[in-house]
């Protein structure tokens, strides 16, 4: 069974590669001339002869609707440049990954003669496959959380500019001082915003730009709010902002306490465990005497 599953994905695998991906491999392996032999001899072993496969599979098409998702998530986390091509590459990247985790286990199978380890390589293709779309929601509800998190600590800083004095566009600038935006994505695509006010860009577009880039439902009520008041100024934006305030306060506490909770449940694997091993060591010894 392994033999033949070894053999079989070999030639599959050699049969989308194709005689032309060959020879660029043997130019590969025997002196890439390439700075990124690396990346481009995968490029060429799994990714390309993947996303030609899904292409004539017309499986694009197909799962139109999970590709679209999943390019939204990378389009949020890598930026505009982010094109639905990459998006392709990327699953057919993820793909290949799959396919050679299984055939390799299906070698290594045949060669040890353990038939487990096929079944290994089945769970690790799937596993391969999916990860990517899987990371992908993982960092997005990331994000998400330390928008949620920092989002009413900014607000609070806009509102005591605002309140001493400092006109809405000072105020939103002076709120990143000290600030490293590469650190976090509050700040970063804040920066994006205050950075397309200095080229000229109008406010609410700059704005607009803000709310698509963050893609949080808290970041687009707060930019509602701005654009609703900011003209009006002093007290009025202030009360406004701190009307809005009280509901994100609410917020960052839930979302703490929901990271606390699922702290406290990771907690309860480990601590099992812990229990089981004292149970063992506590009661092996009395098994054995009474042996």
């Amino acid at each position: 069974m392994a033999a033949v599953a070894a053999i079989a994905l070999t030639g599959v695998w050699m049969y989308l590669i194709g005689f032309h991906s060959l020879r660029l491999i043997g130019r590969h392996l025997l002196g890439a001339r390439n700075q990124r032999g690396g990346a481009d001899l995968k490029e060429l072993l799994l990714t390309a002869p993947f996303a030609s496969l899904l292409e004539r599979m017309k499986l694009y098409e197909r799962l139109q609707l999970q590709l679209g998702s999943y390019h939204m998530k990378l389009f949020i986390l890598n930026g505009a440049d982010w094109t639905m091509d990459r998006t392709k590459k990327s699953a057919a990247a993820a793909c290949g990954n799959g396919f050679a985790a299984i055939a390799g286990c299906s070698w290594l199978a045949w060669l040890a003669a353990e038939q487990v380890m096929l079944g290994m390589g089945l769970v690790l293709g799937v596993v391969h496959a999916i990860r990517p779309y899987i990371s992908a929601s993982r960092e997005i509800e990331k994000r998400r959380r330390l928008i949620i998190m920092e989002l009413p600590i900014m607000m609070s800083k806009l509102m005591l500019l605002v309140g001493a004095g400092e006109t809405v566009q000072g105020a939103l600038v002076r709120c990143l001082d000290g600030k490293q935006p590469d650190n976090h994505p509050l700040y970063k695509e804040w920066r994006g915003a205050m950075d397309a006010l200095r080229n000229g860009h109008p406010f609410h577009m700059a704005l607009e730009r803000f709310n698509r880039r963050c893609a949080v439902q808290e970041a687009s009520v707060f930019t509602t709010v701005l654009l609703l008041n900011y003209r009006k100024g002093g007290e009025h934006f202030v009360l406004a902002l701190r009307e809005l305030s009280y509901s994100l306060w609410e917020k960052r506490k839930a979302a703490a306490r929901a990271r606390g909770e699922e702290a406290s449940s990771k907690m309860v694997f480990p601590l099992v465990g812990i229990l089981l091993v004292l149970m063992v060591l506590v009661a092996a010894p009395a098994v054995l005497l009474m042996g």
